[in-house]
């Protein structure tokens, strides 16, 4: 089958051109250039989409001294992800923390980075349906109306995943493009059968009320959410401090599991106040997802916090060429490193 390749090429130009609404100061090599008379490293780090109580590990590290600590100054700012790729491997940031998706889209494509923390341990991608369509296994897909935010986003990949394992097309199916902000109230309304979108949302619409199920992208098409990456250069001449800088995430994600609700108030408080009033309902997102699958999985129970599953991250990669995303497979561990290499 197919894959229909439409917008998808736009993920990750090899052009390191960023608008200066999303560039920062070009990142140095050197561990005296901006460092404060204590010798406190300053680094920025690129988050994907905008402020949220889901990264609550990063904060907490701020907030807890972790990264102090480490010898870093961290500062946050907010990207979309492929801007965030971009960004990296041109040095105007010092790391960023993408969807696993658009670092392989765009190292297949020849802008390279590499993943020095595999934080999501899986995707975080789910179709989204009400339990009234009568959409039970990709199978039930078929002539059904199935909204995606966009033709080039990874949620649009998965979906034509989900469709190949019932040996359905594309075509199959009546495809909707729907803004982010909008997506899921046309779920609820009825506007479409399901959606391709966060599972994180499934939580949210079960407190609302709506009678929601899932069905787990990462079934079909394996794929990592959020990590954190580098550039080579940074990897090369500084391993330690990307070794500190992981530590100390390991750290803010250690506390965020033992103090989910203290965790999350602070970043509601600190850092997403548009949050406010859900953070009951996020902390039960972060003890019944993050902690249990997304940051944590038989990978890190052996090895540790943020170690990648080299052979999965493989997969994820031959998955983009066979779906013809990026034009040729390559090594996972040109792109992949684990941290427990570094420094």
């Amino acid at each position: 089958m197919k894959i229909d390749r439409r917008h998808v090429a736009g993920l990750g130009s090899a052009a390191l051109l960023v608008g200066m609404a999303t560039a920062c100061s070009p990142a140095s090599s050197s561990d005296e250039s901006d460092a404060d008379s204590g010798g406190i490293k300053k680094v920025t780090i690129q988050i994907d989409g905008s402020a949220a109580p889901y990264y609550a590990p990063l904060y907490a590290a701020k907030e807890q001294g972790y990264f102090k600590k480490a010898g870093l100054d961290v500062s946050f700012t907010y990207a979309q992800g492929s801007d965030i790729v971009k960004n990296v491997a041109a040095g105007n940031v010092d790391f960023g923390f993408p969807n696993g998706d658009s670092v392989i889209t765009s190292y297949g494509q020849g802008v390279k980075t590499n993943v020095v923390h595999t934080t999501y341990q899986q995707g975080i991608g789910a179709m989204l349906s009400k339990t009234g369509t009568g959409i039970k296994s990709p199978a039930d897909l078929r002539g059904k109306i199935i909204g995606v935010t966009d033709l080039g986003s990874p949620n649009y990949i998965q979906l034509q995943a989900m469709l190949k394992s019932a040996k359905l097309n594309i075509s199959d199916v009546k495809v909707r493009t729907i803004g982010t902000g909008v997506i899921v109230d046309a779920l609820k309304n009825g506007q479409v059968d399901g959606i391709v979108f966060s599972r994180l949302r499934y939580y949210a619409l079960k407190s609302a009320g709506v009678d929601v199920q899932q069905m787990l992208s990462d079934k079909y098409l394996p794929s990592f959410g959020n990590v954190v990456v580098a550039s080579p250069e940074t990897v090369e001449d500084n391993p330690k401090r990307v070794k500190a800088f992981d530590d100390a995430l390991n750290q803010g994600i250690e506390y965020t599991i033992k103090n989910p609700a203290a965790a999350v108030d602070m970043s509601v408080s600190k850092y997403a106040p548009s949050f406010k009033g859900q953070e009951k309902d996020i902390t039960g997102i972060i003890n019944d997802v993050f902690a249990k699958s997304l940051w944590q999985s038989p990978t890190t129970k052996k090895d540790g916090l943020g170690q990648p599953d080299v052979d999965r991250w493989q997969k994820a990669i031959d998955a983009q060429a066979d779906f013809k995303i990026i034009d040729e497979k390559f090594d996972a561990g040109d792109m992949v490193v684990k941290p427990n290499d570094l420094g």
